[in-house]
């Protein structure tokens, strides 16, 4: 007989009280399961959050964030300007890679150089280097970054860059680190073994400069599919996962046999839209399915049409089921350049109607929606609800969801007319989506590198870039909250929610939760321990 994952799932309940109430054994291992796939092992490869948390696990930055999202000390102890265009950053002594080499300078101003060079990435992370114009390494543990113009964010950006080690690295591929032959960093946890799609295996690096984590051995297996995640952690299979599925959230919440953790998130999830295809766009025909001689995304009033005709309180309650929030802007009101009094665009599908009628489509047009179903909370689901709201205004939607490899290799190379996506600011500063998802797509710059519609507005460039070389934080703000007010009114692209990130583990163990939502074994801990009853 078949049996649904979700099905196992409910059945694991009835092992709930045996297999989670058990301790961790000798709180030496843990098994954790992640729901989105780790694409690469070369922390320069492909800028994506779950390769960010794995490279957080085995590679240090110089700064670094703590849980909500603030710049922090890493393997620079300091920093100051010493003059607008040159940054001083002290380095900490003492640092050995995993294979005993010292850390020095030489390795600052390799891995800068090496950033924007690495092949074939499908996000490049030279966004975070390209304002550095020179490395001057004053002595082992100094260097100087002289960058083009005041660049008063580059302490935020060096967060994002892992530090490799000039002996090891220098002529490595990307398949050296996956391989695992030069996954060698500064990071918490050693490399032992990685199975693509499957699991990656760390162990503790005991000669850790910072806080050593708590587990001797890490088995981070990855697990797309939400049933099997809460069927492993029921069945004691696993003692922690992510991306809790929220059709189990309030059975999980009411258990005393699991434990919960939520926090408020960075990721915007939204949708992008072929900006590039003047001509006509891939994935678009007229209402009798045949084809247009012009892009209708190219209208302003087609753009503002489809994103009224979403109804974002109802996902946000029936498909989120309360663990999002609706947005008109790529951050929450509350960060740094997001505008605090931006909503999200209101519900009005007679206003979208007419908004066709007048760009000259007043029997609508068909467009195929795509996106992920194994990236995202509920991926599919809102991509199923979309189309629909988008059909019922004379869009004729047809949904294509499929496999996080197979859709962002289509993103990527322009194939698609409109499709969801999602992006996390793990500095919590309006600049960082800003740069990588609607400025003009600039390789020199490493500007755009996530644009994949190939949204361009020299507007919101212009200021955009006066931000970035403004030092005053209030100015700064300003120029930011400018930028992404154009963006907004000109639906480069369409909000639709910020996800709170959600884990659930053992009643045994506690996770110090972040707001970048990265998973990573050094943020669980086991649980305080209960004084004994009287």
């Amino acid at each position: 007989m078949m049996i649904s994952m979700r099905a196992a799932a409910m059945a694991a309940v009835s092992a709930f009280g045996l297999s989670l109430a058990a301790p961790v054994a000798s709180a030496q291992n843990l098994t954790m399961a992640v729901g989105a796939q780790v694409t690469s092992l070369d922390p320069h490869y492909h800028a994506l959050s779950p390769n960010l948390a794995v490279a957080t696990m085995l590679f240090d930055t110089l700064t670094a964030f703590d849980a909500e999202a603030r710049v922090e000390p890493g393997l620079a102890e300091s920093w100051r300007v010493v003059e607008p265009t040159v940054w001083e950053f002290k380095l900490r002594p003492g640092v050995k890679f995993h294979n005993g080499n010292a850390f020095t300078a030489e390795d600052v101003a390799f891995t800068i150089a090496r950033v924007p060079t690495v092949p074939n990435s499908p996000s490049s992370y030279a966004i975070y280097t390209r304002a550095i114009e020179r490395v001057e390494i004053v002595d082992p543990l100094t260097v100087r970054l002289h960058t083009r113009t005041p660049y008063p964010v580059l302490p935020n950006d060096l967060g994002q860059v892992a530090i490799l080690d000039k002996e090891t690295h220098e002529g490595a591929s990307t398949e050296d680190f996956n391989s695992g032959k030069v996954a060698v960093g500064t990071g918490p946890f050693r490399y032992v073994n990685f199975r693509s799609g499957d699991r990656l295996e760390l162990e503790r690096n005991d000669a850790y400069w910072g806080d050593k984590p708590h587990w001797a051995k890490v088995s981070y297996r990855i697990l797309p599919n939400d049933a099997s995640r809460t069927a492993a952690l029921l069945a004691g299979d696993v003692d922690f996962i992510d991306q809790v599925p929220t059709s189990d959230l309030a059975s999980l919440r009411r258990s005393d046999k699991v434990h919960l953790a939520e926090k408020d998130g960075l990721r915007i999830i939204f949708l992008a839209l072929d900006h590039q295809h003047p001509e006509g766009s891939p994935q678009i025909a007229d209402a009798e399915g045949k084809p247009l001689g012009k892009n209708p995304l190219h209208d302003l009033r087609v753009r503002r049409a489809l994103s009224i005709a979403i109804d974002r309180p109802a996902i946000a309650s029936r498909v989120m089921e309360g663990t999002s929030m609706p947005s008109g802007q790529f951050l929450p009101p509350t960060a740094f350049g997001a505008i605090p009094d931006l909503a999200a665009p209101k519900t009005d599908p007679d206003a979208a109607k007419k908004l066709l009628a007048e760009a000259g489509y007043p029997n609508g047009f068909r467009i195929t929606l795509s996106g992920p179903n194994d990236r995202y909370m509920n991926d599919a689901r809102i991509v199923q609800a979309i189309g629909q709201m988008w059909t019922r205004i004379g869009v004729r939607t047809q949904v294509d969801a499929q496999p996080w490899t197979t859709f962002i290799g289509r993103a990527g190379r322009q194939e698609l007319s409109a499709f969801l996506v999602g992006w996390g600011s793990s500095s919590g500063e309006a600049s960082n989506p800003l740069r990588s998802l609607v400025a003009g797509f600039d390789r020199d710059k490493g500007f755009g590198t996530s644009n994949r519609g190939r949204y361009s507005n020299p507007e919101v460039d212009a200021k955009l870039e006066a931000a970035l070389r403004e030092l005053d934080d209030t100015k700064r703000e300003a120029l930011l909250r400018d930028a992404t007010r154009l963006a907004m009114e000109d639906v480069a692209i369409i909000p639709i929610h910020i996800q709170k990130n959600l884990w659930a583990m053992r009643p045994t163990l506690r996770h110090d939760s972040r707001a970048d939502e990265l998973t990573r074994a050094q943020d669980v801990r086991p649980a305080p321990a209960q004084p004994a009853a009287r």
